[in-house]
């Protein structure tokens, strides 16, 4: 059970967030579910109907939008014990496409790059602060921040070069960050899923869906979203 812990979940309209977040609130925590003006943040927050959820939008490129978050987070829950990075995006382009003459665009491997590992690491340096002041436990324990990779940080695909790029950084950074934050009793971890049935996976066409889900090799599926949601909140408890 979640009973007391407050967490901000980024990306939390869909996909493994939403997941997340749903889990959370079902298992009595307090939750911040960020997502971008343009999603169905207030839809779902209004499905999920709990008094326990609080939607703020946010791009998590921009400073202000994620302090905006963590000051509504802590004007409502009082604290922050739990910070859930699953605010990504991927685009599918091999580094030169010979049959058009084309190079992969360096705007699209940018910004890719600045939301899945600028994002993520915009988000932790803000959130630790106010979780930084929670009152430490028995194991001098604060808080916890996970990151979201992906399976691509290790064994990238063909036309993955900028997701791969972006999550093998937020697999990269994660020492560090725990590093720096462990005399503060703040957490670090990092999840990196394999094929995960999200609306990323959605935009494909149902073939190519079950093709992908016939190379896992154990369970031959795809992922349910909700089992990222467990590791997370086993990572949460488990200090």
């Amino acid at each position: 059970m979640l009973k007391g812990v407050v967490g901000l979940v980024t990306g939390g309209a869909s996909g493994l967030g939403r997941a997340t977040v749903e889990r959370f609130v079902r298992e009595g925590a307090k939750v911040t579910m960020c997502d971008l003006p343009t999603s169905q943040g207030a839809a779902v927050a209004a499905q999920i109907n709990s008094p326990n959820l609080l939607f703020c939008p946010v791009d998590v490129t921009k400073s202000e939008d994620v302090e905006a978050a963590l000051a509504e987070t802590k004007a409502k829950f009082g604290r922050l014990d739990a910070t859930i990075n699953c605010a990504g995006i991927g685009v599918a382009f091999k580094v030169y496409n010979f049959n058009k003459d084309r190079a992969h665009t360096q705007e699209d491997f940018v910004k890719v790059q600045l939301v899945n590992t600028c994002g993520t690491f915009n988000v932790t340096r803000l959130a630790v602060g106010l979780m930084g002041k929670n009152e430490p436990d028995s194991d001098n324990q604060r808080g916890v921040v996970v990151n979201t990779a992906s399976v691509a940080a290790y064994d990238g695909q063909m036309g993955q070069a900028a997701y791969a790029a972006s999550k093998g950084a937020i697999v990269g950074m994660t020492l560090p960050l725990a590093r720096d934050l462990s005399s503060q009793g703040i957490r670090v971890c990092c999840i990196a899923p394999g094929l995960f049935d999200t609306p990323l996976l959605a935009s494909l066409p149902e073939k190519v869906r079950a093709f992908l889900a016939k190379t896992v090799p154990n369970p031959s599926r795809l992922g349910d979203p909700d089992e990222y949601a467990q590791l997370v909140q086993a990572i949460v408890l488990n200090r």
